[in-house]
């Protein structure tokens, strides 16, 4: 394709303080193959120099839009306001977070594999996560699979093929077509809304890394990273939105069954790691957000299964007590 005949594709930024690292966010857009873009950075009141570093490139790119908010708004809402501003020509979407950015040849390839196949409503790929490799591929000789497989999939086995919102691209009519396009009432919305797409489209997938993630900063997902390591909270939320959208009734209580065992059974250990008050808040309003009571019964019965795993591994329970000891005794020195 040459640039004439390229379909549109609007890129988004929603930003907030972000300085340090948005130049090198922007120029990884300006630096695309792909070549008919627009691109809007949303400003949600940065009291940084991020504003600023976007008003210099905006100013010098034609295709860029800088966009202030008026008012202050959480990241999900700031997400969606972002995306009503897509054009109503634009036939493909791209959010590229505000410290993340996307390889040269990123949208050409995403492109590729949605224009060759139009029952496509997303596109993943892998991605950089820090220095790993993220994300779960479908089989190689295959760039496309029924949306419907891909969720079954991740809610039965645990797989991961999404990523977070830069590893992937959307078709706008679909973003155009609910308003608001996340919703703002439940935590990892933006892996959500991937099932909720899938009901209906397919899922096409690039076979290469498009993407970079950071994991050293100050963000949700680093959040996410501090108090829910192994995703198990997020399964459990995802699993409760999505699971009876996808799986017959003795499947889904099955499987519910297990991820809410493993998901207690974490938080009973957490106990005995005497993790303070805000890694406790943090599974409370997690877990309201789908209904669901984070109760002493509900711990009680898991906690009572780990003192009796405990006294009967004792070896376990020994290293463990001399690696807290040492470490304690380490920081006294």
């Amino acid at each position: 394709m040459n640039g004439q005949n390229e379909p549109l594709v609007s890129i988004v930024t929603p930003f907030y303080n972000t300085d340090e690292y948005i130049a090198e966010c922007i120029e990884s857009v300006q630096a695309q193959t792909y070549r008919n873009w627009e691109y809007i950075l949303l400003n949600n009141c940065s009291t940084d120099e991020s504003a600023e570093i976007a008003r210099r490139y905006a100013e010098r790119d034609q295709r860029i839009r800088l966009i202030h908010n008026d008012v202050f708004l959480t990241q999900v809402q700031n997400y969606n306001h972002a995306l009503r501003k897509i054009s109503q020509e634009s036939r493909y979407c791209k959010i590229v977070q505000a410290d993340d950015w996307i390889f040269p040849e990123c949208l050409s390839k995403m492109v590729s594999v949605a224009e060759a196949n139009p029952s496509v409503g997303i596109v993943g790929s892998y991605r950089l996560y820090g220095r790993d490799v993220g994300n779960v591929g479908i089989p190689y000789t295959n760039k496309v699979v029924g949306g419907r497989e891909v969720c079954r999939m991740q809610l039965i086995d645990g797989y991961y093929f999404f990523g977070s919102p830069t590893s992937i691209l959307l078709r706008s009519e679909i973003i155009r077509s609910q308003d608001p396009f996340y919703d703002e009432t439940v935590w990892f919305e933006d892996a959500i809304s991937c099932f909720k797409i899938l009901q209906t489209w397919d899922f096409g997938f690039v076979h290469q890394i498009t993407s970079f993630e950071r994991v050293d900063n100050e963000s949700i997902s680093s959040e996410v990273r501090n108090f829910d390591r192994g995703w198990l909270l997020a399964r459990l939320i995802i699993f409760m939105e999505c699971g009876k959208l996808f799986l017959d009734l003795e499947e889904y209580e099955r499987i519910f069954n297990t991820i809410k065992n493993n998901y207690f059974s974490f938080l009973s250990k957490n106990v005995f790691r005497r993790r303070g008050k805000d890694f406790f808040e943090y599974h409370k309003k997690g877990l309201a957000t789908v209904g669901y009571e984070l109760s002493y019964n509900r711990l009680s019965k898991h906690i009572i299964l780990e003192v009796i795993d405990l006294c009967f591994n004792l070896k376990d329970t020994a290293e463990i007590i001399l690696k807290k000891l040492k470490s304690w005794v380490g920081g006294r020195q």
